[in-house]
């Protein structure tokens, strides 16, 4: 069988920067040869990127650059590897980066990963209006070219459909997946009490992890709030939020202002060799998230290294959690609810997956194993 041959448009490189999309972009272009593609794509980044995939993944231009500068180079970059390369197949992750190449797309088709909705995000962390319009244009303009749009969840194709008119028989579902064993293989070898030394970590404290980009609608500020109330009954109870973002002056601000300081850290980002030991360190995750959360790769991450999370009711997030405990869902949003989830854990009044039943629900359902499949069959459907 001739071996398909595929162009990746990524957003930016996952070992140097990036979140959620750009380590699904990363897994994906390393598990697609072994499923019959022959990958060639481009991000934005630094040379590396280039050395480290052998020249299969290419950098168009650095995250430095201006806006138009970086579409124009996208632009010339795409042309050339068109000629050299010659692709069968076009697949997106970010509409913006797709947008400069649809006048070079031709007759091939084109897959989309809808990996959130854009202009609603940027809406959200209170981007200009002119510039969601823009963004909600662009996206238009992409997802109504393609042949198929893999979302990674029925919250996110709900979305695709009623705020971009999509058509329903257009959009497949295939959940999130991470490099479970990576996870799986850290929590088997190191106890939880082994990671927390390593970590510097207290033994006695009960500990809750939070990894997020630190913006609005992660619902941070709702979890620090809600510690304020968790810790009357548990003084000792310790909330530990890892990830960068434009929110950290603000957040530091609530913790100084409610004399959390000794029950709430932020401790920055997470190298992604370390987040395996700090997912591990941890009581339980939890994901406190108030709008737009299609997935959540913290999710699956969380419960591949055996350590359970608990969720707020947002977007796709209990479609990742509720086969396992409907109980990692919480009733609502905000402090109140999340200090009343954390409260009943703490007691010992909710019971929490043991950590092998955590890591054998993430290997046998989230894991790139069963994604890459799922994956290429709806690349090769697109070439029919």
């Amino acid at each position: 069988m001739r071996r398909i041959k595929i162009f990746q448009i990524g957003l930016v490189w996952f070992p140097e920067q990036g979140g959620g999309l750009d380590r699904f972009y990363y897994d994906l272009i390393r598990r697609l040869p072994e499923n019959g593609f022959d990958v060639r794509g481009l991000v934005v980044g630094s040379d590396q990127v280039d050395i480290q995939t052998e020249g299969a993944i290419k950098s168009a231009t650095d995250t430095s650059t201006p806006l138009l500068k970086k579409l124009i180079s996208i632009y010339h970059f795409s042309r050339a590897t068109f000629r050299s390369f010659a692709p069968d197949l076009l697949v997106s992750h970010f509409a913006l980066h797709a947008f400069p190449i649809l006048s070079l797309i031709g007759r091939r088709p084109l897959v989309v990963h809808f990996h959130g909705p854009w202009a609603l995000e940027a809406s959200v962390e209170g981007s200009k209006i002119y510039w969601v319009k823009i963004a909600k244009f662009i996206e238009k303009a992409v997802y109504s070219r393609a042949k198929r749009i893999i979302v990674l969840s029925k919250a996110f194709r709900k979305i695709l459909h009623e705020e971009y008119n999509i058509p329903l028989d257009k959009i497949v579902i295939i959940p999130g997946a991470i490099e479970t064993r990576k996870f799986t293989k850290n929590a088997i070898s190191v106890s939880r009490d082994q990671a927390r030394n390593e970590l510097g970590w207290s033994l006695e404290r009960p500990t809750i992890l939070i990894v997020r980009r630190l913006a609005n609608r992660m619902g941070l500020e709702d979890a620090i709030i809600a510690i304020e109330n968790v810790r009357v009954r548990f003084p000792n109870v310790l909330l530990l939020i890892a990830g960068k973002g434009h929110l950290h002056s603000e957040l530091s601000q609530i913790i100084i202002d409610r004399a959390l300081e000794n029950n709430v850290k932020l401790l920055g980002f997470i190298p992604d060799d370390k987040l395996a030991l700090n997912y591990r360190a941890a009581n339980f995750t939890l994901v406190p998230t108030i709008s737009l959360e299609g997935f959540g790769l913290i999710t699956v991450e969380s419960l591949a290294s055996g350590t359970p999370v608990l969720v707020t009711p947002v977007g796709g997030l209990p479609e990742v959690v509720e086969d396992l405990s409907a109980d990692l869902v919480l009733p609502a949003t905000g402090p109140d609810a999340i200090a009343d989830g954390l409260t009943k854990i703490l007691s010992g009044e909710q019971a929490l997956p043991d950590e092998e039943t955590c890591m054998e629900y993430a290997d046998k359902n989230f894991s790139w194993v069963v994604a890459s499949s799922r994956i290429a069959k709806i690349y090769r459907e697109a070439l029919e």
